[in-house]
Formats: structure tokens, sequence, C-alpha cells
């Protein structure tokens, strides 16, 4: 299917590896001019050949070495990157910690990554597609945004957060040609998965597909799909979201595994 991405240009962030890497490498296969960050240039360069190898319709791709999670980062990235059709707020962390260990520099810091690098970004490129009446701002929440997860609360309050920034932005494109939603995949197969499964079931030794097993049975009960999603799956609802072809859904969070429910539930 032509999702008739061909020529428009997107900022995909926290885009080295993962689910960030996948979206970079499905737009550029869409046509779109990707503008890929990291803070690491090695893992930034690898991305971006990556990303190259899978462009088509003469779409290109830029390596920016920036961390929006700062304000200077933001700062690089808009200098490098002045204007966008598509924005993609990927960039996060997360890690399991229990609720009593979570430190005031570990809320502010997980805030900062995962809540105001996308504000910051947004803030800058949402005027600018409102002016041109046509843009996408695409947040990557989780469905820890509203069945939180007790062993990471703190992860949870962020990604909440980013589907209530969503929606006051979508609540301002009415009538417009720009949409804002969110997408809140499950757990996902990316860098770092396997050693968080381990680090929450109660076999650690267990073959890996036993932890996995163990890990959805006890950890994520009302998982419909019952296994790790992979990236390019979510990367394939992005690229929907972000082209002419999904102009209709608007101000939505959409849940990877369970269809679309509201964003506040």
């Amino acid at each position: 299917m032509d999702l008739k991405l061909a020529g428009k240009s997107a900022l995909v962030t926290g885009s080295t590896a993962g689910i960030g890497l996948a979206i970079a490498e499905r737009l550029a296969a869409e046509g779109v001019d990707v503008v890929i960050s990291g803070r690491n240039q090695e893992k930034l360069d690898a991305a971006a050949a990556q990303v190259a190898a899978s462009s088509a319709n003469g779409g290109k791709v830029r390596a920016v070495l920036a961390d929006p999670a700062t304000a200077e980062g933001a700062e690089a990235l808009i200098a490098a990157a002045p204007e966008v059709d598509i924005l993609v707020n990927n960039l996060g962390i997360y890690e399991a910690k229990p609720f009593t260990e979570i430190t005031d520099a570990d809320w502010h810091h997980f805030f900062e990554v995962n809540v105001v690098s996308g504000a910051r970004l947004a803030r800058h490129y949402f005027p600018k597609m409102l002016a041109k009446n046509w843009g996408r701002v695409i947040f990557i929440a989780s469905e820890s945004a509203l069945v939180i997860p007790g062993e990471m609360i703190h992860y949870g309050m962020t990604k909440t957060a980013q589907l209530a920034i969503a929606r006051g932005l979508a609540e301002q494109t009415r009538g417009t040609g720009v949409t804002v939603n969110s997408v809140m995949p499950g757990p996902t197969r990316s860098e770092g998965i396997v050693e968080f499964i381990r680090s929450v079931v109660d076999n650690k030794d267990a073959p890996e597909a036993e932890r996995e097993a163990e890990f959805f049975t006890k950890m994520r009960p009302l998982s419909l799909i019952r296994r790790l999603i992979e990236a390019d799956e979510i990367a394939a609802q992005v690229a929907l979201l972000a082209s002419p072809l999904g102009a209709i859904t608007n101000g939505a969070a959409i849940r990877v595994e369970g269809g679309i429910v509201p964003t506040i539930a």
C-alpha cells in the first residue's frame, strides 16, 4: 500500500535502536526524509546507514548528535531541522524499581527524558504545522500509561503525562490538517528488554522463552497477544498515523495490542 508519504520530512527521537530505529526505517522506506537523533556517534552512524539502506522514492536520512532531554540538545535538533512534517517523540527510558527506592532525582530524570523532551520539540514544531495546515505529532507512550506497573511507577507516570500532552495539543487542531496521537505499545522486543524481563521474573535462570512466558503470566496478565511485540509492528502503526491516509485518527491513544481506548481511562 502506498501511504502517500513520499516527499514528507520527519524527526524521530531515540532512533538509534529498537522502536525508534524501526520507525525511521519504515518512514524512509515510504520515501520520507528522516532526521534521526542519538547521544552516541558510533551508534548514530550505524543507525543512519541502516535507515539509508531502507530508503526509497528519494528519501534521505540525516543523523544529528543531540539529546532532546536537555534544552541544549533540543536546540541542536531544531537548528539542524527547523521544520518537519512529522514529529515522532520516541525517546524514553525505563527501569524496574520499588516505589520506596525511587529517589527525587529519579522522578525528575524520568520526567525530563520521557516527557519534557517531547514537549520541547512539540513547542517548536506544532505551531509551524498549524501554520501550514498539515502535520503529525506522534508520542510513543506505553500501555503503562493506563495500566500502571507496580514495579516501575515512575515510568508509568511519565507515559500518562505524554497522553495528557498529546490530547491537549489535539484539542487545538480542530478543523486543520494536523493530527496529534499517542501509540501505546505493550512490552516490545528491543535492546534491554531481555535483561529487564530477567530482573522481574522469579526464575531468572530459566530459558528465555520460559522467562518471557512467566513475565506475561505474572506481570502482564491482561495482554491479548501474550508475546513481545516486534519493533517493526509498532513502526507500521506509526507510519499509518503519519500518513495522509491516517487523517481521521486524531486525539487518540492507540493501544497496539488492544485497540483504541480513551486517552484518559
